[in-house]
C-alpha cells in the first residue's frame, strides 16, 4: 500500500534536533596544529578533531567532518552544511549574536611572539609604528585593533599564517595562541630565532574559553554536547586525550 505524507509531517522532520539524524557533521578547519591539522594524505588530526569523536561516540552518534575555511564557519552552521563547529572558537558576546555554545572546553591565554631580542615587552607604546600580524576575524584582532591604534595590523586568513609572515619578515610582532605559537612554531626551526614577549594576554573580559558552536535553534543538541563533555571530563577520556599533546593543563579549570 503507497503511503502518503503530509505537508505538516514533512515540516516536522526538518525541524528534528541535528542529534536525532543518522550523522552529525562537524564543521572543522585543519589549519591550526595542534588542535587541527590535515596530513599529506588528507587525513585531520589533532586535539578539536579527537574530541569531536570523543564527544559523538559518547552520544552513540556517528559523525562527519566537514573541513571549512575559517572565515566561512558560523556562516556555514547557521546554513545547515554542518551541525556544530568544532574549531577552536573562542565564546564571545559578539559570536553570541549569531550562534549558541556549549561550555568551554579548554582555555589558554594568547601571546605575543617575535625576533629574539627585538621587544622586552609588548605595549602600545612599544609598538607604536610597528607592525603586528593577527588572524583576521578574531577575538584577537579585535583586541589589537581596539588597543594598538599607532601599530599597523597586518590580517591574515590562518593562525599559521601569522608565524609564516613574522619568520618571512612582512611584521614585527605576531599576536597567536599560546599553544600555537609554542608548538607549530618556536618548536620548529623555522622559530628557532624567536620569542615569546611579555605575559600571557587573556583576551577579552569574560575569559569565556574555546566552546562548540551550534545553532540558536538546537538547545537539545548544544545540551547533549554539554553532558557528553562532562561524561569524558569524569571518565578520563579528556585528560587521555589532551596528554596527547599537552604537557599541562589546558582544560582553563572547567
Amino acid at each position: 500500500m503507497r503511503r502518503f505524507v503530509s505537508a505538516a509531517a514533512i515540516a516536522l522532520g526538518l525541524m528534528t534536533p541535528a542529534f536525532a539524524q543518522n550523522a552529525l557533521r562537524v564543521g572543522v578547519e585543519g589549519n591550526y596544529p595542534p588542535f587541527s591539522q590535515i596530513a599529506p594524505d588528507g587525513k585531520l588530526s589533532g586535539f578539536d578533531i579527537d574530541i569531536a569523536n570523543a564527544l559523538c561516540a559518547e552520544m552513540k552518534v556517528p559523525c562527519t567532518l566537514v573541513q571549512q575555511e575559517w572565515d566561512g564557519m558560523i556562516p556555514a552552521l547557521n546554513a545547515r552544511k554542518f551541525d556544530m563547529i568544532v574549531a577552536s572558537m573562542t565564546i564571545t558576546e559578539e559570536r553570541r549574536k549569531a550562534v549558541d555554545f556549549t561550555d568551554a572546553y579548554y582555555d589558554v591565554p594568547s601571546r605575543w611572539v617575535a625576533r629574539k631580542g627585538a621587544f622586552s615587552e609588548a605595549t602600545p607604546a612599544s609598538l607604536k609604528g610597528k607592525k603586528i600580524i593577527v588572524l583576521r576575524n578574531s577575538p584577537r584582532a579585535k583586541f589589537v585593533q581596539d588597543n594598538f591604534k599607532d601599530s599597523e595590523v597586518l590580517l591574515v586568513a590562518k593562525e599559521t599564517e601569522v608565524y609564516l609572515e613574522l619568520a618571512a619578515g612582512r611584521g614585527d610582532i605576531g599576536f597567536g595562541s599560546s599553544v600555537v605559537s609554542g608548538e607549530a612554531f618556536l618548536k620548529k626551526p623555522e622559530g628557532a630565532n624567536f620569542q615569546q614577549v611579555g605575559a600571557p594576554v587573556q583576551v577579552g573580559a569574560t575569559g569565556g574559553g574555546v566552546g562548540i558552536a551550534i545553532r540558536k535553534d538546537d538547545a537539545a543538541l548544544r545540551d547533549r554536547l554539554n553532558a557528553a563533555l562532562k561524561a569524558i571530563r569524569a571518565n578520563g577520556t579528556y585528560k587521555k586525550l589532551a596528554d596527547k599533546y599537552f604537557d599541562f593543563d589546558i582544560s582553563g579549570g572547567a
